[in-house]
């Protein structure tokens, strides 16, 4: 992890103009480490002198290395480059638009450092070749934590009803089993039979009833259960919202997304259940042709309100990785009132339109207090699985096991 980011100029080297940030913050940094994504933080100017703490600071960035990684890098030194610029973010005919101030390369050394907290640098360096006190200074903290994870994976695609297993090394262990339904025909499908809220007028229960779209012109009612290994019902995502295209196109768009609800068992009956998020996705429009997503956890005032916890867009072609990633997330443990502090909350790969996808989901340890609690990460994503299908254009047909009566062409 990159943390307290600060920048100390020179009043010489201060950039000034309209073409650059305001003066709080006329920095960025480029974090880079060999074969990892590299990533951007913009810089805070502090007034701080000496050794003393940066008066403004921010923190920016986080590398996770996996068992392979750890293997592979240990017993090796693993050098940090940070290069500071001055000026706007971002490039102008693949040109930095930002002036290089100078870079800092950081030595870092893994061993242990997956049992115990490591500090690798704390405190000002400079940026400039000398030691001239004059030569512009970045405040730093760099440092690891262990992050440990469960590890599941979809034995199959979700909409086969697949078993989840539970990944340690090179032991699979069935934990899940799941179920996949697609009831296009039943308006209340999607919810179980006592779900109800005194909130049905709020923004997220939309009704299946009335048309947006000609007959047929939509995918709804799916919805998917999971159960632990003695049959129980412990987690499902229930389609809430129908995925329909934007009139006059064959696309579901940001404006009229389709909607999952997440859902856990609540109280002593098997069939109540209490919606704990819900996640919108549609076929986000740009140069890149993108599935767009967002996750909010579901307050316990209604469904008319919620706390955002993730917002992005995964290539459609190559698919990528559904991400919780916060530095602190409150009362994200289903069962836990509490604040929950770390930097991984869970990741899902998703494949790219038409491939053969068996999700691998990560939790970080730290949100599970049950087996009960990993099914509503496993619920989600199965749900962010299923709306890459949900999201296809509506001139592409759907495979057998999505639609409820294969000759059905309100699927294609």
């Amino acid at each position: 992890m990159v943390e307290s980011l600060s920048l100390n100029l020179p009043q010489a080297t201060r950039p000034a103009g309209a073409a650059v940030h305001p003066s709080t913050t006329p920095c960025f940094c480029k974090i880079a480490i060999k074969n990892f994504p590299s990533q951007t933080a913009l810089l805070p100017l502090s007034s701080a002198s000496g050794d003393s703490p940066p008066d403004s600071a921010a923190s920016s960035a986080g590398f996770h290395l996996d068992p392979t990684s750890l293997r592979r890098l240990s017993g090796k030194p693993v050098i940090m480059c940070l290069s500071v610029f001055a000026g706007r973010m971002g490039n102008t005919c693949g040109v930095n638009s930002g002036k290089l101030l100078g870079r800092v390369r950081i030595a870092i050394s893994i061993d242990g450092a997956e049992n115990k907290p490591k500090t690798f640098q704390n405190g000002w360096v400079n940026l400039g070749k000398d030691e001239d006190k004059t030569s512009a200074r970045l405040h730093l903290l760099v440092r690891s934590e262990p992050d440990p994870r469960f590890v599941f994976q979809f034995g199959g695609e979700p909409e086969c009803s697949p078993v989840v297993f539970q990944i340690q090394g090179n032991i699979r262990q069935p934990v899940f089993s799941c179920k996949f339904s697609a009831d296009r025909n039943s308006r209340t499908r999607s919810l179980p039979s006592d779900f109800s809220f005194n909130s049905t007028k709020g923004k997220w229960m939309r009704t299946f009833s009335g048309e947006r779209e000609k007959p047929g012109r939509e995918r709804k009612g799916w919805m998917i259960m999971v159960y632990d290994l003695s049959g129980s019902a412990v987690a499902a995502a229930s389609m809430i919202t129908p995925f329909v295209p934007s009139p006059g196109t064959d696309r579901v768009s940001r404006s009229n997304p389709g909607a999952w609800l997440i859902l856990r068992p609540h109280g002593f009956s098997v069939s109540s259940w209490k919606p704990w998020g819900r996640l919108e996705a549609w076929r986000e429009r740009g140069p890149i042709d993108g599935l767009g997503y967002k996750f909010e956890l579901v307050a316990d005032t209604g469904l008319a309100t919620g706390i955002p916890i993730a917002e992005a867009t995964m290539s459609v072609k190559k698919g990528g990785q559904f991400c919780i990633d916060r530095k602190t997330v409150r009362d994200f443990s289903p069962n836990s009132r509490s604040n929950i502090k770390g930097n991984f909350v869970m990741a899902s790969s998703v494949e790219g339109e038409g491939k053969v996808s068996k999700p691998i989901v990560q939790v970080g340890v730290q949100h599970v207090t049950c087996m009960a609690d990993a099914a509503l990460f496993v619920a989600l994503a199965a749900a962010i699985d299923l709306s890459m299908d949900a999201c296809r254009h509506f001139t592409q047909k759907l495979r057998r096991e999505l639609c409820h009566d294969e000759h059905d062409s309100s699927f294609l």
